[in-house]
């Protein structure tokens, strides 16, 4: 017998999921991303020599910044644009639901393109003796990471009904975050514990060294708590 109480937000993740896995956009961004990681992970390998993934960990922030993005862009954008929204608004449901089971199905996205890059652990083990503190934070920080960029590209993408300015959005917001602690040695003392805290590279970088604080956890929760609210509101605002 069928649950006729099945929460809409999970019906709604599983649409997207659906529509997510018949995406062409979604195989070439994880085919796109798989392809430079790998030379990110064997370069280190067969050129210096080193069985380590700390290469791939080092640039990953920078990578996640422009594919979840691309893969979060059509979520609303696409929607808005042939007038679905409107539709599905229409219904028994409300923001939340619609914005969590979004949210939901985008970051699974984001976790399956993630999972063959555990494969890596296999040619460092057998080519060095890898030290298994930093690859686990490293995968641990990675799906934070994944679920805060996640969120902001949900957010970028509540925002507009076209898909590029939706990338766009998400990916300046995202790099934007990534980016703060390389500059950090160009500006005054005074600003610079400011900009490191909400720096979402140096938060990661933290957790990949192998030491997970919770100070960390709670800044990638606190990122996708912020932005998951603003798409609340922006698809409240949108309905009034």
């Amino acid at each position: 017998m069928k649950n006729k109480n099945r929460n809409p937000a999970i019906t709604i993740m599983k649409r997207e999921l659906g529509a997510y896995f018949t995406s062409p956009v979604a195989y070439i961004v994880t085919g796109l991303f798989l392809v430079i990681t790998g030379l990110l992970v064997f370069s280190v390998f067969f050129l210096q020599n080193r069985a380590e993934l700390r290469y791939y960990f080092t640039y990953l922030p920078i990578l996640l910044s422009f594919v979840v993005p691309a893969l979060t862009m059509r979520t609303f954008a696409e929607e808005r644009r042939v007038g679905s929204m409107e539709t599905l608004m229409t219904l028994p449901v409300t923001e939340t639901q619609v914005v969590t089971g979004k949210f939901l199905a985008s970051f699974i996205g984001t976790l399956v393109m993630l999972a063959p890059t555990l494969l890596y652990i296999i040619p460092a083990e057998v080519f060095g003796s890898p030290d298994y503190g930093p690859i686990i934070g490293g995968f641990v920080g990675a799906i934070f990471l994944c679920a805060s960029f996640t969120a902001i590209g949900i957010f970028a993408t509540s925002i507009t009904n076209n898909q590029i300015i939706a990338f766009f959005t998400g990916f300046v917001i995202c790099i934007v975050l990534t980016m703060l602690d390389s500059f950090l040695i160009f500006l005054p003392g005074s600003i610079v514990s400011f900009l490191n805290f909400i720096s979402a590279n140096a938060h990661f970088t933290s957790i990949a060294r192998g030491i997970i604080d919770s100070r960390d956890l709670l800044y990638f929760i606190s990122l996708t708590a912020l932005f998951f609210t603003l798409t609340v509101k922006c698809q409240q605002n949108a309905k009034n």
